[in-house]
């Protein structure tokens, strides 16, 4: 009974104090350790060096190389004025009125494409930034555009999105990346419609009150007009991270004797090595072809590195602090209570699998937990597996996104905004949303069978 309560009290405290703006590189240990402290289960100096370190080491290790090169990727598209040269055209296209819609469009294009979660919030945070700017539209709306853009259908509803996420239940049940495709396609149009709908309502009552995106000494991107790369060749940054992206994840690092190769070496091929090898590219091609518009390059790439250190270790963090509560007895006990619940089955899957997910702050976490401890249930609940495959991952994309969520926190950081700022405005449409598409996506299954 500590073990839970302990769980509960240190989630609650992590929530609120994240949410009061208190950083999280010093609560995430402190809860850790009070966690195991008071389910007096492990010392609490163990938690920390033995369960929370390695925890937040290993995902550095596996991430650092991605956060430092999108960092950087990220801040030469800002300051060469790359990204306002795309944001110029997109802006002239649609319209200063569709800024948000063309942010969310634009981040579910790099999402949809591939692209890693957070190199797209390193790339679109000048674009974004850009288009509100030139719109007049509140900066603190730019957070959940980006997240609704990234975090939410392209991430877990889309069929055939080829984020990682999408392709976890398909060891279990036997599915692929297009699992439900009607179901899928459903909760996106909700999800995308309902939150460009929630952002543009709130854009334009905040513009009636007088607040437009105010001014934030911390960006450093060029003016519109000044002397800016043309669009096409802006652009070609982003298509060599996805080309690249995508070639080498398809056609190379799959084949049978590339991984031959290092399996040999005692290693396994890594899924994040063909979007650093795409943002390396990229990079290079930025300092060489836009070189006349960057001025003391090294100064430039030096700022973009440092600015990656921030949201790593505060993401790390977290994943330190869920491997504490992990580690937890009573976190079996948790589990257990999730299995037993007393509802439908097709509820029950969506249910216990966006807990999981709210507990961990993790989409991919919550469904790894609940794949591992219910796949097994599932499949004996007589449901179509390629149901439950879209069902648990639009449910996953629910409460993943509390307030310690290391993607949510990642955001702030490279955005340069707040939770409580922001943080409502990423819950409406990360979660409040979310919840209704699975809800009805759910109903519309029980009802036709469909899916």
């Amino acid at each position: 009974m500590l073990g839970v309560i302990s769980i509960i009290l240190t989630l609650v405290a992590l929530m609120y104090f994240a949410y009061r703006g208190v950083t999280v590189l010093v609560l995430a240990p402190l809860l850790a350790m009070t966690a195991a402290l008071v389910s007096g289960e492990i010392p609490a100096l163990y938690a920390l060096s033995e369960v929370f370190m390695p925890a937040a080491a290993g995902y550095i290790k596996d991430y650092f190389p991605v956060f430092l090169a999108g960092a950087i990727f990220g801040k030469l598209m800002g300051v060469s004025g790359a990204a306002i040269a795309i944001a110029e055209m997109i802006s002239e296209k649609l319209g200063p009125k569709r800024a948000i819609f063309a942010i969310v469009f634009s981040t579910a294009l790099l999402t949809y494409g591939g692209v890693s979660l957070f190199v797209v919030v390193f790339a679109m945070y000048p674009i974004g930034a850009t288009l509100l700017r030139r719109a007049d539209i509140p900066k603190k709306l730019l957070p959940a555009a980006i997240a609704l853009g990234a975090f939410t259908f392209t991430m877990t509803a889309m069929p055939g999105s080829p984020q990682y996420i999408n392709t976890m239940p398909t060891v279990y049940f036997g599915t692929t990346t297009f699992a439900a495709p009607v179901l899928g396609i459903i909760a996106s149009l909700i999800m995308f419609f309902g939150g460009v709908y929630y952002l543009n309502n709130r854009a334009s009552k905040y513009q009636a009150l007088g607040e437009g995106y105010g001014d934030h000494p911390e960006e450093n991107f060029k003016d519109m007009g000044g002397n800016v790369p043309g669009f096409w060749l802006s652009l070609a940054p982003i298509l060599i991270v996805f080309i690249l992206n995508f070639g080498l994840t398809k056609f190379y690092f799959t084949r049978a004797s590339v991984i031959s190769k290092y399996n040999d070496l005692g290693i396994d091929v890594n899924g994040t090595w063909p979007v650093v090898i795409g943002l390396a590219v990229a990079i290079v091609f930025i300092i060489i072809s836009m070189r006349k518009y960057l001025t003391n390059t090294n100064k430039i790439v030096f700022d973009g590195a440092v600015g990656g250190l921030l949201p790593i270790f505060n993401t790390a963090s977290e994943v330190g602090y869920g491997g504490v509560i992990k580690s937890l007895a009573a976190f079996t006990t948790v589990k257990l209570a999730v299995v037993a619940l007393a509802i439908p089955s097709v509820f029950k899957v969506a249910i216990s699998t966006t807990l999981l997910a709210g507990i961990v702050g993790s989409s991919s976490g919550g469904t790894a937990i609940a794949l591992e401890v219910l796949s097994e249930e599932f499949l004996a609940m007589n449901i179509n597996p390629e149901a439950i495959h879209r069902i648990m991952l639009v449910a996953a994309g629910g409460l993943d996104t509390f307030p310690h969520c290391g993607a949510v926190i990642t955001l702030l950081a490279v955005t340069h905004m707040d939770h409580k700022r922001s943080y409502k405005h990423i819950a409406m449409v990360t979660m409040g949303i979310p919840l209704i598409a699975v809800v009805v996506i759910s109903v519309f299954y029980l009802a036709t069978g469909i899916v």
